[in-house]
């Protein structure tokens, strides 16, 4: 995970999803917007990472937090370019943003997400990797966490 800056912020809005998935996930463009806009209050912190394998920038993945608590730790507009999804790069991803959340948030019980209910491929991967529904939704989709 490197952070979203002026020289790579470019090549992040060229990730894209396949055209069926579009759907699911916000574009990149959005998702920087909202590091200023601030949707979900002045207190939440928006922060864009561009993710890599090796020299390849293969996805893209907001962490958003409010520091203040134990809970409030986020992650949205996640998503792995259409070229590089089925590589593995998804679940390595996952990796390191909850080991993120963990290094910097010590005071974090849990890392949340959200998921659309007709994402099946990215419910079954946030189950697999030990992402529970919470029973609660947010702004119509469902939200998963895991316990740190």
């Amino acid at each position: 995970m490197v952070p979203t800056t002026r020289d790579n912020w470019q090549d992040a809005l060229r990730l894209q999803v396949h055209d069926e998935q579009q759907r699911f996930v916000p574009s990149v463009a959005v998702s920087l917007a909202k590091v200023h806009i601030r949707p979900d209050g002045d207190d939440c912190v928006y922060e864009p990472f561009c993710l890599y394998g090796a020299d390849k920038m293969v996805g893209f993945v907001m962490i958003t937090y409010d520091a203040s608590t134990d809970w409030c730790y986020w992650f949205n507009g996640f998503f792995i370019d259409q070229q590089y999804q089925g590589k593995g790069y998804g679940r390595a991803a996952l990796v390191a943003i909850v080991d993120t959340v963990r290094n910097r948030f010590p005071q974090s019980r849990f890392v949340n997400l959200t998921v659309w209910t007709g994402n099946a491929s990215a419910r079954h991967l946030y189950s697999q990797f030990g992402f529970e529904e919470t029973g609660d939704v947010y702004d119509g989709e469902i939200v998963y966490r895991i316990s740190l």
